[in-house]
């Protein structure tokens, strides 16, 4: 019997990675009350050596909650092997997604979101610790979740609890507020003033081609390259689960575009990190008319 204990801070997305490993087989309980926890481990028998069974838990086991330690040992004497899968997000995207819900926190008890999310962390941190993938679902559409849970439990690859995006922006649309670094690119020319290139977009070879032309777009990405690998290991022993490298010009549009998917290309196929780019602003003048 393969076990995996889900669990991970309320509005992370608990539910839905738990509907999704049940339509990979596996056989899914949800809001297990944490005593019966260790009673899976006798049951074990009744189940095939390659059965997979998907127990979610959380803080809504209430005071029992607070052994999940003693729980996890007694699996280790009972000889039940388990992994856990910790889904988490930023704590203002868990707001958010509590706001657009209008549920309330489990924790919260009429008090503001923030005390909930605050407390619930405090006693999830021995989970989270001891979690064999971790899940940063902040930036993650619905899809792209169910893309890392086949990964793991389908295709059986190595997960990497860490996950780098690569962001171009324009700042005249402002800095994304999730950004860890953010590196600006106007100083290099802008394709904008060039006839010929102006509705063209990063994504298009001749704007490319305009970009790296220049021996600062090539240094600027040696660097950028250098310091990403310095800091990438230290943010993994530091148990970073999610990093946003953002790189900007004035629309988002040409230079930030360009540069960010070189970056990509340098840093795609790394093993110790999962990678993805997102273009944030590259249609808004398309759209605006411009």
């Amino acid at each position: 019997m393969k076990l995996v204990i889900v669990t991970g801070m309320s509005g992370a997305g608990k539910s839905t990675a738990m509907k999704m490993m049940e339509d990979m087989g596996f056989f899914c309980i949800d809001n297990l009350p944490l005593p019966l926890l260790d009673k899976v481990a006798d049951l074990s028998e009744n189940f095939t050596e390659t059965q997979k069974v998907a127990i979610g838990i959380d803080v809504r086991s209430g005071k029992g909650f607070r052994e999940i330690e003693s729980t996890l040992k007694l699996l280790d004497q009972k000889e039940c092997p388990y992994e856990i899968l910790y889904l988490d997000a930023d704590n203002e995207v868990l707001v958010k997604r509590y706001k657009e819900t209008r549920r309330n926190h489990p924790l919260a008890a009429g008090e503001r979101v923030e005390k909930g999310i605050a407390q619930e962390r405090e006693e999830l941190a021995y989970l989270k610790q001891h979690a064999t993938y971790i899940i940063d679902t902040s930036q993650l559409l619905t899809r792209e979740l169910k893309v890392e849970l086949e990964k793991i439990f389908v295709q059986n690859q190595d997960y990497k609890n860490l996950f780098v995006t690569i962001l171009s922006f324009g700042f005249k649309y402002g800095i994304p507020a999730d950004s860890d670094i953010v590196m600006d690119v106007r100083f290099l020319p802008n394709p904008y003033y060039v006839e010929g290139l102006r509705a063209k977009t990063g994504n298009d070879k001749e704007i490319q081609d305009f970009v790296m032309q220049f021996p600062e777009a090539r240094e600027f990405l040696d660097k950028l390259e250098d310091i990403i690998n310095f800091l990438i290991p230290n943010y993994i022993a530091e148990g970073k689960n999610q990093l946003v490298i953002s790189i900007g010009c004035t629309g988002g549009k040409h230079r930030s575009v360009t540069l960010a998917n070189e970056l990509y290309k340098r840093l795609e196929g790394k093993k110790e990190y999962g990678l993805k780019i997102e273009h944030r602003d590259m249609g808004k003048d398309a759209l605006r008319g411009k």
